[in-house]
């Protein structure tokens, strides 16, 4: 259905229609795209569904999801404040709608009107450094003011910082599971904050809680809405890079700023400019590119080369019977090595300095993670680590006796 024409507005009817097919079993975007050109419409596909799985679906655990349970999901998600948004219909997403199996239905929660404006997709690590941080905050504010508005996956670290840097001027988060289920619980505050003048989706149920196969799926949205990936900090084997790889597959040019050789969250980044990403040390590298993209005067364009780079060989995002029997419902695949990284929760320490907690931690081991070989300035350490300045700046002192760090100035390195 990707590159369609655009459908009218569904009835509550035909929209209860889709919920149900794309709710059951081993029915995913590519098997639900086959059944609805094949018969012209999710209710002749829904009739036609026990006939396909009685002839087809034998022993592939095949089910139709109940009509009941999903009256009440759409029940559930309006008093929820969200609705469901058809592809193909006004307020989808239109780059998204352009990618190799988009979901049928987004689950949305705020205002819509973000979804029309071109995006930018920012993405890192986890546990970024106060460099990262800082460049991710700068970078945010600058696309955000030529009017990109700001994808990412809600995350701890590089996510969090570009949504919270984007809530004024509109900010989409995706995630891993349902609307209700916001990983990690301590972005409850921030999702609430985004929905004001940017939106909260998810192709997953209310309830549904997040999976380590969830979040590639994720991914592959945040880089579907946008015309281009950031990726800020990313050390090898991690899941920011399948976001990359899904732009790149999607056609999207695919960013990646430098960082120290020294620093292992810089190794994922610094192999993707030597696989052909878009150098990004400021929002000039970025809006050169996107800008006549935005515009339509030049095509969307994957940037990386395919090779080795990936390594292992994909697996796959959703178990899709072939129920019509022609071979056409391969599933969506992503590369196995990231699949679990996201849903291995961060450190404790990771958590109370996002939630400005950073007395439940001993503020030296925190230091230590936020402070990289790249100089970083001491007013980012306050702000990124949640201390005051004076316990900042005492702790610097103790670990620049103790041969850790160098200072000149107000700038901070790690001693290599």
């Amino acid at each position: 259905m990707s590159g369609a024409a655009p459908v009218a507005q569904l009835s509550d009817e035909q929209r209860l229609d889709w919920l149900q097919l794309i709710r059951s079993d081993n029915i995913g975007p590519r098997t639900f795209r086959s059944l609805v050109n094949r018969y012209g419409g999710a209710s002749a596909a829904l009739r036609a569904l026990p006939d396909l799985i009685a002839r087809h679906a034998a022993g592939r655990n095949v089910r139709l999801a109940s009509r009941d349970a999903c009256l009440r999901e759409m029940e559930a998600t309006a008093r929820f404040g969200a609705r469901f948004v058809a592809l193909g219909e006004a307020d989808y997403p239109p780059a998204l709608r352009e990618i190799d199996s988009p979901p049928p239905l987004l689950c949305v929660k705020g205002d819509v009107s973000a979804l029309a404006r071109p995006m930018v997709a920012m993405v890192g690590s986890r546990n970024a450094s106060a460099a990262g941080l800082a460049f991710t905050e700068r970078l945010t504010h600058e696309l955000a003011g030529a009017d990109f508005v700001i994808a990412s996956g809600l995350a701890r670290g590089v996510d969090q910082r570009a949504h919270r840097a984007s809530l004024r001027t509109g900010t989409v988060a995706v995630l891993a599971g349902g609307l209700d289920r916001i990983y990690p619980p301590e972005h409850e505050d921030l999702a609430r904050d985004i929905c004001a003048r940017g939106v909260v989706m998810s192709e997953m149920p209310l309830g549904w809680e997040p999976r380590g196969r969830d979040f590639p799926r994720r991914n592959r949205i945040v880089s579907g809405l946008a015309l281009g990936t950031v990726v800020v900090e990313a050390a090898r084997r991690s899941g920011s890079l399948i976001t990359a790889r899904f732009a790149n597959e999607q056609g999207r040019e695919v960013f990646a700023v430098p960082g120290s050789p020294l620093d292992p969250r810089a190794e994922g980044t610094n192999d993707l400019l030597r696989q052909g990403a878009t150098l990004c040390t400021s929002a000039a590298d970025v809006l050169d590119a996107l800008r006549p993209v935005a515009a339509g005067t030049a095509p969307m364009r994957p940037s990386l080369r395919e090779d080795e780079f990936w390594g292992d060989q994909p697996e796959p995002l959703w178990d899709e019977a072939d129920i019509l029997g022609e071979g056409g419902s391969a599933p969506l695949t992503s590369p196995s090595m990231h699949m679990n990284e996201d849903s291995v929760p961060a450190p404790t320490q990771g958590r109370a300095l996002e939630a400005g907690a950073a007395s439940v931690v001993a503020l030296d081991d925190a230091l230590e993670r936020l402070v990289g070989p790249s100089p970083v300035t001491v007013d980012d350490l306050v702000r990124a680590s949640g201390a005051s300045a004076a316990a900042v700046q005492a702790a610097l002192f103790e670990m620049e006796m103790r041969g850790l760090v160098v200072r000149e100035g107000n700038l901070v390195a790690r001693r290599v």
